[in-house]
């Protein structure tokens, strides 16, 4: 059996799939919630400072650093330390072909076939794939109250072969902030059992809370632990150009290096001059792009009184997404290609995140907002609700307002 028949198919592209063959009026357009990536292009001047590169700058269409340029290294060092309160240098740094290059980078360093990882349902499905893909068993830890997991179950499943626990705030698909000293317990429980703790922050640029989400990089010894990942694409639109981060010891960036010249050499010139231009001159732009976000999440608590009334009820909601219980008697993979036909929204089913046969992924459905405005959120709501609730659980075949 190869190594990609142990996993199962891209869900974003196994939901565009259910577009085919339906059609959408200009008075009821598709509502496409279906994936978190900005589809905007980015600001003028960021990509005027990359075209100006691609004219000038010889070395923008060579091969670079495996591990990304030092100019962009170092203005990661220097902003995270600023943020998080902590000593974090350039050689703590890796810029990588995207976040999701980040993860496999890191795994590769830490485990062999057969060991684990610990993830928390409902878990970013990417992170699922590649561990099935490699032979690394994933233990889940299902997400509790608040969907925040619980470190004493983490430690409770944790065995010899456990070399990481693997952490998303503000999280994917359940949009919730995990608390500062929830990430903590966590990072000690890892520090204590002697395995890395990843922390994935793709979407920390929205988080609402100021100042640092998280103390970890305070600690003298924190890179023996921790594992940070970042993406710059929903920050500043770079999501074709794919440039992520990985913060963590410089011992593991060397292990890292083997695998990332392996698959990519390095990564884009471009997309790192953007991000480097980014971070020196959008600090005020990206204020107004979290606040925007930050809206979008007030919209889903302000519109939630017209789902809660069909019973639908709100689990999370943060960054880019909320997680939404549906009050219907079949399963979420089975009403999501319906909801594409008879509501003309697409959105994941909770099964996508969840592991096979776990009944909470039945009856959730992540809702990514980050191309819907507040008065998109409106309509998609009364879409929602305008699908009604039978008493035996069903729904009718066209939504009670067809035109909204």
């Amino acid at each position: 059996m190869s190594r990609t028949a142990h996993s199962f198919a891209p869900p974003v592209m196994e939901a565009r799939r259910w577009l085919a063959g339906v059609e959408f009026t200009p008075d009821r357009p598709l509502i496409n919630v279906s994936q978190a990536a900005p589809v905007e292009v980015p600001p003028e001047g960021l990509r005027r400072a990359m075209a100006e590169a691609s004219m000038n700058e010889a070395d923008a269409h060579l091969y670079g650093a495996v591990l990304g340029r030092d100019d962009l290294r170092a203005e990661v060092a220097a902003q995270w330390s600023a943020a998080y309160g902590g000593a974090i240098s350039a050689g703590n740094v890796a810029i990588t072909s995207g976040c999701n290059q980040a993860f496999c980078a890191a795994l590769a360093t830490l485990c062999d076939e057969g060991d684990e990882v610990i993830l928390p349902t409902p878990w970013y499905f990417n992170h699922k794939m590649w561990c099935d893909m490699n032979g690394v068993r994933t233990l889940p830890l299902p997400a509790r109250a608040g969907l925040l997991p619980d470190p004493e179950e983490a430690a409770a499943l944790i065995t010899p072969r456990t070399r990481a626990i693997v952490l998303v705030t503000p999280n994917n698909p359940g949009g919730v902030e995990y608390p500062a000293d929830l990430v903590r317990a966590f990072y000690e429980l890892a520090k204590s059992r002697g395995i890395a703790l990843m922390v994935d922050e793709t979407y920390r640029d929205f988080d609402a809370r100021t100042g640092a989400p998280h103390d970890l990089f305070t600690d003298p010894d924190w890179d023996r632990t921790l594992i940070q990942l970042y993406s710059f694409s929903k920050a500043y639109r770079l999501t074709g150009h794919r440039v992520g981060a990985m913060v963590t010891s410089p011992a593991r960036l060397m292990e890292a290096e083997k695998f990332l010249d392996c698959v990519a050499i390095c990564p884009n010139q471009l997309g790192q001059i953007g991000a480097l231009w980014g971070m020196q001159n959008l600090a005020q732009w990206l204020a107004g792009e979290r606040a925007e976000i930050l809206d979008r999440r007030a919209a889903i608590a302000d519109g939630m009184p017209k789902l809660a009334a069909q019973g639908w009820e709100l689990k999370g909601v943060g960054a880019y997404f909320a997680y939404l219980a549906h009050p219907f008697a079949e399963g979420s993979d089975a009403l999501a290609p319906r909801l594409v036909r008879d509501a003309g929204v697409l959105t994941l089913p909770g099964t996508m995140f969840t592991p096979n046969g776990d009944p909470s992924g039945a009856r959730h459905f992540r809702i990514a907002f980050a191309n819907v405005d507040r008065a998109g959120i409106d309509t998609l709501f009364d879409r929602l609700a305008g699908l009604g609730v039978y008493e035996d659980g069903g729904w009718p075949l066209a939504p009670k307002a067809p035109n909204a």
